[in-house]
């Protein structure tokens, strides 16, 4: 008997969006299937599946322990969110070269489905930094004894969503700052700036209005400018590396002394970037706006406004002054909410207070006592008349405007 090979093995997820790239969230059901083609039959004794999803950080430091003495310090922490095994075909054995409860598997192409469920607790966003990584993957490995096994392994992507429509991140983040150069004896003028942007929080792809106002009363020339950084944090036994890197920039127009600039809305585009990682124990990812004055022979003058990149987008007709939008499902038809142009006249007097109760209103009340009767005079009697008198007729045009008269006393002139 010829022995068959085994010609490929593969991993295909079932995609849960239309452009077929494999991404989930916490809770969701990972769905796919194991794909096996052989020449000829071959014999099994199991094909097993093994899914995973950790983030893990290393990095080293070198040290010196004195004279001509330096040694390497390793710096490592895993945190793991999930690991699933389950086995397709076959069945755990200790002996791997034992012929019994083989299966035999035919020449062609075979599919084996498999499906594990996330865990509902937050899971940290897919991740590829300087010092560390969050991964997902599914590996599949096929056992046949006398030989190595086959191994495949696919990773998947995982986003813990960040919904920007929230409260915090629809607060608009504002600053201001001035600067004084100093050379030796001499004090120039002082260089002011102030920034603002209409919220924290923005998904990539989107355009940051940046509002600011630069003032340059030094004697030098100077630049304003901005940019988007993004700092990767990796923290291990106790200790923190951090990297930052430029995502985005542009440059304003110079100043020269005595000048200001102004930025009524200037944008500056968020490139395709992974989303903020804000609840993972060893590895952080954040983002800022600098605004800042470059300063020929100083120190740079700058502001950073703290960013949170989410991957729910702002919703139709939302606003950082309202919370209400941040509250509403994304489901709803926000485009059949339409305000009437005139508001709607109160109801008239006869749809409230019928006749019958305008009558008996104004029926005497026995007296009782001192008090009451002196609530019997033409005071109450008064009070009594007009409890259920109609109000005046709905108008939105001031009947009694107020009328300028010539006895008010002339604005003096400027």
């Amino acid at each position: 008997m010829v022995l068959g090979k085994v010609k490929s093995l593969t991993i295909s997820f079932d995609c849960l969006n239309d452009s077929n790239v494999p991404v989930y969230s916490s809770g969701d059901t990972v769905s796919g299937r194991v794909n096996l083609e052989v020449t000829g039959e071959i014999r099994v004794k199991s094909l097993k599946i093994h899914a995973r999803g950790h983030a893990k950080v290393r990095w080293t430091e070198s040290r010196n322990a004195g004279s001509n003495t330096a040694y390497t310090q390793n710096y490592t922490e895993e945190v793991e969110y999930f690991n699933h095994k389950d086995i397709l075909i076959g069945h755990e054995r200790d002996d791997d070269n034992s012929e019994e409860g083989l299966n035999t598997i035919h020449s062609g192409r075979h599919e084996y489905a498999f499906s594990f469920e996330l865990p509902q607790t937050p899971l940290a966003t897919s991740f590829e930094g300087r010092h560390g990584s969050v991964r997902y993957w599914v590996k599949a490995e096929l056992h046949r004894p006398w030989l190595l096994p086959v191994k495949l392994k696919k990773e998947f992507t995982v986003f813990e969503h960040i919904d920007i429509n929230t409260p915090s991140l629809l607060s608009p983040q504002a600053g201001t700052k001035e600067k004084t150069l100093c050379c030796w004896f001499c004090t120039s003028g002082p260089i002011s700036l102030s920034a603002k942007i209409e919220r924290k929080g923005y998904t990539p792809g989107e355009s940051i209005q940046i509002f600011a106002e630069i003032e340059n009363c030094s004697s030098r020339m100077v630049v304003p400018k901005a940019a988007i950084y993004q700092t990767q944090a990796f923290y291990a036994k106790g200790k923190m590396k951090e990297v930052k890197q430029l995502v985005a920039n542009l440059r304003g127009e110079s100043l020269s002394s005595g000048k200001t600039e102004t930025w009524n809305g200037k944008q500056l585009k968020i490139p395709p970037v992974s989303p903020s990682i804000l609840d993972c124990s060893i590895i952080r990812v954040e983002y800022s706006l600098m605004v800042y004055v470059d300063i020929p022979g100083a120190m740079d003058l700058f502001l950073n406004l703290p960013l949170v990149i989410g991957t729910i987008p702002l919703h139709p007709f939302g606003s950082r002054t309202s919370s209400v939008s941040s509250q509403c499902s994304m489901n709803m038809n926000w485009l059949g909410l339409t305000l009437p142009e005139r508001p709607e006249a109160p109801p008239s007097y006869a749809e409230v207070v019928t006749e019958e109760q305008r009558q008996s209103s104004l029926v005497p009340i026995a007296a009782c006592d001192d008090f009451e009767r002196a609530l019997q005079g033409p005071l109450f009697a008064y009070i009594q008349e007009f409890r259920f008198l109609p109000p005046p007729l709905y108008s939105e045009i001031d009947p009694n405007p107020d009328q300028p008269t010539d006895d008010r006393p002339s604005c003096p002139s400027r």
